[in-house]
């Protein structure tokens, strides 16, 4: 083995030890009781995250200039539409990327 394979093969130990690491080390320090800010924090953080990525989607977005941003709400309501339809999350962020880029790329050229 070359230098390059070895230095990639420790990138990739190291990355998955500390990984490994991350994901185990609540349960060391928890235990079996979670408190009841992690709990809060479950439950209301991935809203707070969606916000703030549909804040930074919109952020770059014209409101003033043709198309007015029409892309973007169009591929938006299509992302609610996908997901009040198949309830599917990771469906619902794919078929509206996907409809933003059709968009972009062959209707508001």
């Amino acid at each position: 083995m070359n230098d390059s394979t070895v230095h990639s093969i420790l990138i990739v130990a190291v990355s998955a030890i500390i990984t490994a690491l991350l994901r185990g080390l609540p349960f060391v320090i928890f235990g079996s009781k979670t408190p009841k800010f992690i709990l809060f924090l479950s439950k209301f953080l991935p809203y707070a995250v969606m916000g703030m990525l549909v804040v930074y989607c919109l952020k770059d977005a014209s409101f003033t200039a043709f198309p007015f941003a029409l892309p973007e709400f169009i591929a938006i309501a299509a992302v609610a539409l996908i997901h009040l339809w198949k309830r599917n999350t990771l469906l619902s962020v794919a078929g509206g990327t996907v409809f933003y880029m059709l968009l972009v790329q062959f209707v508001f050229k």
